[in-house]
């Protein structure tokens, strides 16, 4: 109960803006004796609504109005009748509430007195006169106005007994309440002691109630007195009995206490409400943990260390900031799988039949996969290979790590690696730091529920370190067959088997790995899918779920295969398929809006279609183009998104001998260049060529796309080609392409990305191509279908290559380069002391 003596002196002013902010100060009525029943009331009422009360007939209550609308309402009451209707909010959370936001029964006040504030707030102070219930608005602005029934209170007279039988109950409980809560002025119990009518009594009473505002809003609903003041008693009997409670409470560990006692006294008031409550928790946490140990299959040390550590539990407070550290310790401890394996699956068939649905192509890694398997099925031991699937994004390296653990039939876990700089992240904090958790080796382990789960190690290339250590030395223990059976986590403080666990890593890169980690793995590289595998894998995986994800089924839309290899040509450069499914859901959405607005639409996709969902093409493919110059020749590169054909072209000018290089080449290409023409200046005789030549005519070497960068160890004999054709003025035959890298000597050097380079080149309608005598071996691992109708020169020198690659006759019209005319033409200018032509 709350109560205040002198509304004018204690009245306390509550700041909230835009919000009606009542104060919880209810005054008891200066005259008791007034009549309500008579107050004159109109059919219409303004309607004030509030937040945190409600009003009852009889009482004075201050109230800060923060509203517009409020504020408009009460200054105009103020000036008229000053009688107003007081309505509680259902919700308290609506800031401008209406209507069917308020509930219907309040009470009409009349506003005693008005202050503005200098904040701009302006306080009332009011006084409920009677209840009333709203039967419908009749405005919302400026402020809201309803039309209104008046209704009785039905309260006995005063000389029944069964009222004054009640009145002295609601005294006796006031009373009670009052020594409870010794803050209360002992006027207070003086004032209810002097009040005779029940109803205002129990008006009085239920407003001073410690209650929720639902609560009031009941007792101010019921209309019968009696059955009122019923009600108020139950809620006051309820406060009664808490304030007891936490009386009795108090007085069990009440003392003279200083400040360090002070906490103390606090925990007490804790174990005295579990007391009451009949449970004790720590001890019962710490039991079941014991039996959980006994259960657990981990080595005798482990088990040793794990009772010790709870012996130490039990010797703690448990309000100790301790406690829960060493709780939280020993409930690893029994979390941890200690030796509780997964049963592998060893049926072969059924494993190589998960991993090619689930994949298409990847043979090598499938191969792989199947080797582990039948070896772990004829020893039944076998300490876990660490595999690292290099290759460019998308892929598949990560959801091959899930098919694997399927195939295997053992749990999945997975650690991202990406951006991880601190070395705690794999080896844990020590115990006695604050927040100190283990690395998430440990957790994920924990998570993974076995001790031979598939773990993938994601991202292993983006490992930083920083001053907080270097994560990729504290994996070099994780991943070595030869320590990890020991594997000491800093918060474990025990070793950990991780021998048996089958560790998988993924990278894009093998540059930024640390050679004593990349030393550890088994590098499996995925170069990246072929056309045709890219088809078959849209076909197979990618359109049946984006068809699902957008709520389509096969009758509503399918693929013709042109459409599919346009998507992959025109509108994606990638060696994963992340951008070709991106591009296919784009299309699903189309289809998806058809069939949502019943349009017609095209359930075939076809080529044209794919044009005019996804735009103009975005990449150019390089075709290979017919031509009748000389120095032009076709070359084989390798990228991350496949392979590509590009052009090598020479050109010669009159000058002095300089070389021009442009295309944006790399250093690697600019040597392979160099090295070109210093192999035909050397060579010259064998072309019938001028070694004069040289330095009578400026080279310029271009490769065409400038703007994109370009390199790598596979353009030598390409350039050797080009410049041989440009000094010979022999043409390149048609439809011919080569790769392979050169020496000083003429060697011709094995190359990479051959599959790559292969389909590239049927893609641009090559028929020929020449490379290196040791890429034989690449050949023979591509599927003989791919390379049909292609014809291959394998050669060991650069004299091989122009033999296969230039035409014996000349360029019709070409400029005369032989020895025989340069012999005639030449003179010498003695002041230049250069040779022209």
């Amino acid at each position: 109960m709350r109560y205040n003596n002198n509304p004018y002196e204690n009245l306390i002013v509550a700041d909230i803006a835009d919000d009606d902010a009542v104060e919880m100060i209810p005054l008891l009525s200066p005259d008791e004796d007034e009549d309500f029943e008579k107050f004159k009331v109109p059919e219409q009422l303004p309607i004030l609504p509030v937040k945190n009360t409600v009003l009852f007939p009889g009482v004075v209550i201050p109230i800060t109005v923060g509203r517009q609308k409020s504020i408009r309402l009460v200054k105009r009451a103020y000036k008229g009748t000053r009688v107003i209707g007081v309505v509680a909010q259902s919700n308290s959370n609506k800031e401008e509430p209406t209507y069917e936001d308020l509930y219907k029964t309040g009470t009409v006040a009349h506003i005693i007195k008005m202050l503005v504030l200098p904040d701009g707030n302006t306080t009332i102070i009011i006084q409920g006169k009677r209840r009333f219930e709203m039967v419908e608005p009749i405005q919302q602005d400026p402020y809201l106005t309803a039309k209104i029934n008046l209704l009785p209170d039905n309260f006995p007279a005063t000389t029944n007994k069964e009222v004054k039988a009640m009145v002295k109950s609601l005294k006796e409980a006031a009373g009670k309440i009052l020594n409870l809560r010794p803050e209360i002025p002992r006027e207070a119990q003086i004032a209810i002691e002097n009040i005779e009518s029940p109803s205002f009594l129990t008006n009085f009473l239920s407003s001073n109630l410690d209650a929720e505002v639902s609560d009031k809003q009941k007792i101010l609903e019921v209309s019968e007195g009696m059955q009122r003041a019923e009600l108020l008693l139950q809620f006051m009997q309820k406060d009664i009995q808490l304030l007891e409670l936490k009386h009795e409470i108090q007085s069990k560990v009440h003392s003279d206490l200083d400040q360090q006692q002070r906490d103390y006294f606090l925990r007490q008031q804790i174990k005295v409400l579990q007391d009451e409550l009949g449970y004790d928790s720590t001890e019962k946490e710490i039991e079941e943990l014991r039996a959980k140990g006994l259960k657990k299959k981990w080595p005798a040390a482990v088990g040793k260390h794990f009772a010790k550590e709870l012996d130490k539990i039990t010797r703690i407070n448990p309000q100790a900031a301790e406690y829960p550290v060493a709780m939280n310790y020993v409930e690893l401890l029994v979390d941890l799988p200690w030796s509780e394996y997964t049963k592998d699956s060893f049926d072969l068939a059924k494993a190589r039949k998960i991993l090619d649905a689930d994949h298409y192509g990847l043979d090598k890694i499938k191969d792989r996969i199947i080797e582990y398997l039948a070896v772990l099925k004829l020893t039944q031991s076998l300490r876990g290979p660490i595999l690292c699937l290099y290759g460019p994004p998308g892929v598949g390296k990560t959801s091959l790590g899930r098919s694997i653990a399927k195939a295997l039939g053992r749990h999945y876990v997975r650690m991202s690696l990406g951006g991880v700089h601190d070395e705690a992240e794999i080896r844990g904090h020590r115990k006695t730091y604050v927040g100190a958790m283990p690395g998430k080796v440990i957790q994920n382990i924990r998570k993974g529920k076995s001790d031979n789960p598939v773990f993938i190690l994601d991202e292993i290339d983006k490992v930083g370190s920083d001053f907080r250590g270097d994560p990729s030395s504290a994996l070099l223990e994780v991943l070595d067959p030869e320590q990890n059976s020991t594997f000491m986590d800093n918060y474990l403080e025990v070793e950990y088997d991780l021998s048996k666990v089958l560790f998988i890593a993924t990278a894009n890169s093998l540059e930024t790995i640390q050679p004593a980690l990349r030393d550890r793995m088994e590098i499996i590289e995925l170069t990246g899918y072929t056309l045709e595998e890219k088809l078959q894998i849209a076909k197979k995986h990618l359109i049946p779920k984006q068809r699902k994800e957008h709520g389509l089924s096969p009758k509503d839309v399918t693929f013709d295969d042109k459409a599919i290899i346009k998507i992959i040509d025109d509108y994606t450069r990638e060696s994963g398929v992340r951008s070709l499914e991106r591009q296919i859901g784009t299309v699903m959405r189309k289809v998806a809006k058809s069939v949502a607005m019943e349009e017609a639409y095209e359930k075939k996709i076809s080529s044209a279609f794919i044009t005019k969902a996804l735009g103009a093409e975005i990449f150019d493919k390089e075709i290979y183009q017919d031509n009748s110059v000389a120095g032009v020749v076709t070359g084989l590169a390798w990228t991350q998104v496949g392979g590509e054909i590009l052009f090598v072209e020479s050109s010669l000018s009159r000058g002095r001998g300089r070389l021009t290089l442009s295309g944006q080449l790399g250093d690697v290409m600019k040597e392979s260049a160099s090295a070109a023409l210093s192999y035909l200046r050397a060579h010259a005789d064998t072309l019938q060529l001028d070694y004069r030549i040289f330095d009578q005519f400026d080279l310029h070497i271009h490769i065409p796309a400038g703007a994109v960068p370009k390199d790598g160890p596979s353009a030598g004999i390409t350039m050797f080609t080009s410049l041989a054709s440009v000094y010979t003025q022999r043409k390149v035959k048609d439809k011919l392409a080569m790769t392979g890298e050169i020496t000083l000597r003429g060697r011709v050097l094995p190359v990479g990305g051959i599959k790559e380079k292969i389909l590239a080149a049927k893609r641009a309608g090559i028929v020929e191509i020449i490379m290196s005598e040791k890429n034989r071996r690449d050949i023979e691992d591509i599927n003989p279908k791919y390379i049909e109708g292609l014809k291959i020169h394998y050669v060991n020198t650069v004299d091989e290559v122009l033999q296969y690659a230039l035409l014996p006759e000349k360029v019709a019209n070409a400029i005369d380069l032989s020895v025989h005319d340069i012999k005639e033409k030449e003179t010498v200018n003695q002041n230049q002391n250069v040779l022209t032509v």
